[in-house]
């Protein structure tokens, strides 16, 4: 007769458990959310990426990872603190050093985005990020060494100003960026990168002049190539056939080929004159992404 009662009983204590449980998970202080993105790349072992919940009282971090040489992320679920994720208004990602001593979020904000419901759409144009699509970049360039006078190795040299007046002028139109990036100026010369130096305006001298003669250049980005040549390059070279680059760069910056955003590209036609103007396409392929909570 006791058979009859146990049944009862166990669906009971069942009942009992399950709904402990669900009481106990809503309850927790953490929760997780996922991350989705795309176009990132591989930092090195000196960098990593480390996101933030935007709060009403500061940022919080939710935790760092890295992205291998196909761009997938080490890590894409993360959890945090429940009421933090529950309440936060915006995501935030940026470019940590590695080791990183410092428990704010530095001034490298690549991606950002604003929750809508239980998800944000992350972008680079974001305020909170670059603050800037790029959707208006343009440029020029002309090959030419003025470092080591009047017409010697003419095809050595690039420098990103517009020459079509018949006098000097900007070359390049690009948004005003945010601390913590600047752009950089490239020619890749059979496959190897070589920097023209970086730059936070188009109407003034970069930061670099190491490849270059003793004779002044003009007052905008570009760089003569004639001495102190990298591996795998002699100089002076012929820029024709190469490719001209204007990236965007993390500051500080730990690699020595251009970083994923290029919003400028332009080959070298092969034959190109030199002191004449040759244009730059656009290349507004950004790294997006997606959180959900």
């Amino acid at each position: 007769m006791r058979t009859k009662f146990l049944i009862p009983f166990l669906a009971i204590a069942l009942l009992t458990v399950v709904t402990s449980c669900e009481k106990e998970e809503e309850s927790s202080n953490t929760a997780n959310f996922n991350l989705n993105i795309t176009g990132l790349e591989d930092l090195g072992s000196t960098a990593n990426y480390e996101g933030w919940l935007i709060l009403d009282d500061g940022p919080v971090s939710t935790g760092v990872f890295s992205v291998n040489s196909n761009g997938q992320l080490s890590q894409n679920s993360f959890e945090v603190n429940r009421g933090d994720l529950n309440t936060a208004s915006t995501f935030v990602l940026t470019i940590e050093p590695s080791p990183d001593n410092d428990p704010a979020p530095s001034d490298v904000h690549i991606l950002a985005g604003d929750f809508n419901g239980n998800s944000a759409s992350l972008s680079i144009d974001h305020g909170a990020a670059l603050n800037t699509a790029l959707a208006n970049s343009a440029g020029s360039y002309i090959l030419a060494t003025p470092t080591d006078g009047a017409d010697t190795n003419e095809n050595s040299g690039i420098w990103f100003l517009d020459l079509s007046s018949g006098s000097p002028s900007v070359g390049l139109e690009l948004d005003q960026l945010p601390e913590g990036w600047a752009y950089e100026g490239w020619v890749v010369v059979d496959g190897i990168p070589v920097s023209t130096g970086t730059f936070r305006n188009v109407d003034d001298f970069d930061n670099d002049d190491s490849f270059s003669g003793n004779q002044g250049g003009p007052p905008y980005p570009g760089e003569d190539f004639l001495i102190n040549a990298p591996a795998g390059l002699s100089f002076p070279t012929d820029l024709r056939g190469a490719t001209a680059v204007i990236s965007i760069e993390p500051v500080p910056d730990n690699s020595p080929a251009p970083f994923t955003l290029k919003p400028l590209v332009g080959g070298i036609p092969e034959d190109a004159i030199d002191h004449s103007n040759y244009s730059m396409d656009q290349n507004l392929v950004f790294p997006t992404g997606v959180i959900t909570r």
